[in-house]
C-alpha cells in the first residue's frame, strides 16, 4: 500500500444546542477530519481532539503540526504493508495518539475498503445493532434538565448519563430519579473534576442507584478511585485515566474500577481499542464506547468497536440528531434505542464533498 495523497480539514459543525460539560461548553463541534488516497482505495477518519488542552495534552493547534510535520512524513517514507504496519512506523513519534488514532483508521478504511470488509467484521464485531445512550451535559436549571431528559426518553433513548461538577450533582441527580423513577438507566460524569477530599461527597451518590460513576477525580487520581470504589457498590468507570490497553490492566488490578470506557483516539487507535476490549474481557471488566461528539466518519467507526461483544453498556455514540441538524455524512437514526452497525466495506458510510466544504474552515494537501 503505498500513500498518494493526504489531506487533513479542520471542519467546525454547528451544534443543535450547547453542550456544558466541567471543563468546557461547545456550540459547535471542531474536529480534525483525515483524508488519505493510497495506490488501491480511499480512506477518511474523524480525529476528535479539544480546541484547547482541556481533557488531555492533546488540541488542534498542536495536533495540526504533528501530523504535517511529524506523522504524515514518517508514513510516506515508503510502502506500508498494512495499517498496522503504519501504526508501527509511527511509534517513533512520542505521544500524540489521537493523530496517530486518525492516520491508522484513514489507513485502515482504505485497506477495507479493497478489501471489501466491514470495520466491524475485521475487529471482531459480534453485533449488527448496538444499544446507545445519551450524555446530557449541564444545564442552566434542574427544570430544564428534566424537560431534556424526557425528551431524550421519548425519542427512545434509554440510558441517561448526566455530567456532573461540583455544585451541579446531587440535586440534578435526585431530581431526575425522583421524575423518573427508579427503573431508569442513570449514570453520572464528573470528567475529572473533583479532588480527593470530595470522596465522601462522591460516595453519597451510592443512595441514587446509578448504574455507574465515570471518572470523578483526575485521571492520575487512581488512588482516590480505588478508595471510593472500596467504599460503594455502584461501579466506578474510568475513562481519561484509560490510555492503552496495559493502563487498563494497571488499572482494573489497582482496584482503580469495575468499568472501563474506552475512547479509540485517547488510546491511539482502534487497534489498541480493540486490545483493551480484550484484556478487560480476560479480565472480566465489561467495557463501553465513549464519544467525543465526532462527525458521521467516527460515529460510524465507533459503532464498528462497539459490535465487539465485551461492550456491555450502552456507549455515548448516539443517533445524528442528538447533535447535528446536518452532518457531513447520511445520519444515523435511532430506533428502539439502538443504532444499526454499518457494513459497508471499511467504515461503511461515504462522505458528502458538498456538506464537508461547506463545514471547512482550513485545509491542507500534502
Amino acid at each position: 500500500m503505498i500513500i498518494e495523497h493526504v489531506e487533513v480539514r479542520a471542519v467546525e459543525i454547528p451544534l443543535k444546542a450547547t453542550f456544558r460539560t466541567s471543563q468546557s461548553s461547545q456550540d459547535s463541534r471542531r474536529s480534525l477530519l483525515v483524508h488519505i488516497v493510497t495506490d488501491a482505495s480511499e480512506g477518511w477518519a474523524d480525529l476528535s481532539v479539544e480546541d484547547e488542552p482541556i481533557f488531555g495534552h492533546e488540541f488542534i493547534g498542536a495536533t495540526w503540526v504533528a501530523l504535517e510535520e511529524l506523522l504524515i512524513p514518517a508514513l510516506r517514507s515508503g510502502a506500508l504493508g498494512s495499517a498496522s504496519h503504519a501504526s508501527e512506523r509511527m511509534r517513533g513519534v512520542v505521544g500524540h495518539p489521537s493523530a496517530k488514532a486518525a492516520l491508522e483508521l484513514a489507513l485502515l478504511d482504505a485497506e477495507l475498503r479493497t478489501a471489501g470488509m466491514s470495520l466491524s467484521h475485521y475487529l471482531g464485531g459480534t453485533r449488527e445493532r448496538v444499544d446507545v445512550g445519551v450524555s446530557i451535559g449541564i444545564a442552566d436549571s434542574v427544570g430544564e434538565l428534566i424537560g431534556t431528559v424526557a425528551a431524550f426518553l421519548e425519542d427512545g433513548y434509554g440510558r441517561v448519563k448526566l455530567k456532573v461538577q461540583p455544585g451541579w450533582d446531587s440535586e440534578p441527580i435526585r431530581a431526575i430519579r425522583e421524575a423518573f423513577g427508579a427503573e431508569l438507566d442513570l449514570q453520572v460524569d464528573g470528567n475529572g473534576a473533583y479532588r480527593s477530599s470530595d470522596l465522601r461527597h462522591v460516595a453519597s451518590w451510592e443512595s441514587f442507584a446509578l448504574t455507574m460513576i465515570e471518572q470523578p477525580f483526575a485521571a492520575d487520581d487512581l488512588a482516590s478511585h480505588a478508595r471510593l470504589g472500596a467504599r460503594i457498590t455502584t461501579p466506578v468507570c474510568l475513562d481519561e485515566s484509560i490510555a492503552s490497553a496495559a493502563g487498563a490492566a494497571g488499572a482494573v488490578s489497582s482496584g482503580a474500577c469495575t468499568v472501563v470506557n474506552i475512547k479509540p483516539g485517547r488510546v491511539g487507535g482502534y487497534l489498541e481499542a480493540r486490545r483493551v476490549h480484550d484484556v478487560c474481557q480476560a479480565l472480566s471488566v465489561p467495557v463501553w464506547c465513549g464519544g467525543m461528539l465526532e462527525s458521521g466518519v467516527g460515529r460510524a467507526a465507533n459503532l464498528a468497536l462497539a459490535s465487539l461483544p465485551n461492550f456491555q453498556f450502552p456507549g455515548d455514540i448516539s443517533a445524528t440528531s442528538r447533535y447535528f441538524a446536518e452532518d457531513i455524512c447520511p445520519p444515523f437514526v435511532l430506533t428502539d434505542g439502538k443504532l444499526d452497525v454499518p457494513h459497508g466495506p471499511g467504515i461503511g458510510v461515504e462522505v458528502d464533498p458538498q456538506a464537508l466544504d461547506r463545514f471547512t474552515v482550513r485545509c491542507v494537501s500534502l
